[in-house]
């Protein structure tokens, strides 16, 4: 019996020892997996070719299996690529070739409806040339590629580089309509990011067209050179969280920082027009010359958009990327288009993301959420016609619909993507959830519970043992 019973004292001390070890490491592991504040990490590739150097490397990407790629010139670099863990292609250009290339070009006579930028699986500059480009301007520019050598690579491509305004949407304005890109704060007031290309400073815009008041407007932006716009919201306009994409049918994706896009990611974009679609990065440091005007440092993409879809949110992983410049083609044909990097527009404005580290909660308006084009105020989920993925509708590219997707959206495989969502969050609950998922946590601390309620028993049954002489 006092075998029996001693047996049975170390099996639950053992058991209650083991329950505080599993519900600590569920805890931690909640914690962890929560998206936080902190700046994403710099990508291995760009790493990589950031210490290596410019003359020994030429650009980094994602490989079909996902792994880095990163372009070398000389079997030394090769080797230190592969000892941290990637991929080494030894190629003839260095990117120091490749941005002499990309210079000379952009000095040449400038030619409305051609576009450049580097392609590093290729190791070439490749310039295209949409249908407007005449054979005397086509030979000219053919000329000086000539004159740059190997390193450039010449292409006629279909249909036309135009920016995507159109004339009725979510946000409106006399000019035409665009499409929300990402709610931002300079830590007083409320903006909108949106194209430079939508509107010129002193834009006035509007949810609906007819509105009597006003959604906000353009204070700052810049159009051609760069493709960035900021509309601070107007006072009276009713605030709720804004730190949700949608992606359509009521479902969202919770933004929760900015990063730059790599060679062959896989993206997602939201817009007016077309709702969401999906494709990957081709390419970096574009230049497209509109027929506005030269715009320099995009993000080229096998992502369709069409006219209205200009601003709207190029986003993946939970990540803010970029914002709808322009491009050519649609969504039924496919094409390419361009985006303006959106960590460089809110470093040129001097805003952060709503909902990312320095907002105060506390202070109304002050960066917590605005109202959505579209809707007096955002609900928690979207009435019919009012979300991103309803073309024509009006909704906006980013918070219609306060549905979050912790993990991001998925990929279907037809080009679209999709995410689950939650009701609205507000107060010091969701501040929390976006650091700690009660419901991962929850489980953890019941193991934690018990396993000290399985101590304590343990402890009495030996001292009451003991009081009586038996152990």
């Amino acid at each position: 019996m006092r075998h029996a019973r001693r047996t049975a004292r170390r099996i639950t001390r053992l058991a209650a020892v083991g329950g505080l070890l599993c519900g600590s490491l569920l805890v931690t592991r909640a914690i962890a997996n929560e998206p936080g504040t902190s700046a994403p990490p710099v990508p291995a590739g760009e790493r990589l070719v950031a210490q290596l150097g410019a003359a020994r490397t030429a650009g980094s990407w994602l490989g079909a299996d996902g792994r880095t790629v990163v372009a070398v010139t000389d079997a030394g670099a090769a080797a230190d690529v592969r000892r941290a863990g990637a991929r080494a292609e030894v190629v003839r250009h260095s990117m120091r070739d490749l941005r002499s290339a990309a210079a000379t070009l952009r000095a040449a006579p400038r030619v409305s409806g051609t576009a450049w930028s580097m392609d590093y699986g290729s190791n070439e500059v490749v310039v295209r040339a949409d249908s407007t480009v005449s054979a005397g301007d086509w030979s000219r520019l053919a000329g000086v590629a000539r004159t740059i050598g190997a390193s450039v690579r010449m292409e006629r491509t279909r249909g036309t580089f135009t920016t995507r305004v159109d004339g009725a949407s979510p946000i409106f304005a006399s000019g035409g309509r665009c499409s929300a890109g990402f709610d931002v704060t300079d830590g007083r007031d409320a903006f909108l990011l949106t194209a430079g290309h939508c509107g010129p400073v002193g834009t006035t815009w509007f949810a609906r067209p007819g509105d009597a008041t006003a959604l906000g407007t353009t204070v700052s932006g810049t159009f051609p050179g760069n493709d960035f716009s900021l509309v601070r919201y107007d006072d009276g306009v009713p605030r709720a969280p804004s730190d949700v994409v949608a992606i359509g049918g009521g479902r969202g994706v919770r933004i929760t920082g900015a990063a730059d896009p790599v060679v062959g990611q896989r993206v997602f974009r939201s817009g007016s027009t077309t709702g969401l679609h999906s494709g990957r990065v081709t390419g970096l440091n574009a230049t497209v010359n509109y027929p506005e005007g030269t715009v320099t440092g995009l993000v080229q993409t096998t992502v369709c958009a069409e006219p209205g879809d200009s601003g709207g949110p190029l986003f993946a992983d939970g990540l803010a990327l970029g914002l709808t410049s322009g491009g050519n083609g649609n969504c039924d044909a496919g094409g390419t288009t361009f985006f303006q990097p959106v960590a460089a527009a809110m470093t040129a404005l001097g805003v952060r993301l709503t909902g990312t580290s320095g907002d105060d909660d506390a202070e109304a308006g002050a960066g917590s959420g605005q109202a959505r084009p579209g809707g007096d105020v955002a609900p928690s989920a979207p009435p019919a016609g009012s979300e991103a993925g309803a073309p024509g509708g009006g909704g906006t590219g980013t918070g219609v619909g306060t549905g979050t997707n912790m993990g991001g959206a998925t990929d279907t495989g037809d080009g679209t993507a999709s995410g689950t969502g939650t009701g609205a969050d507000t107060g010091p609950v969701a501040a929390i959830s976006r650091v700690v998922s009660t419901r991962s946590v929850g489980p953890g601390l019941l193991v934690i519970g018990g396993s000290l309620i399985a101590l304590v028993a343990a402890r009495s049954m030996r001292s009451s043992r003991r009081g009586r002489g038996a152990w």
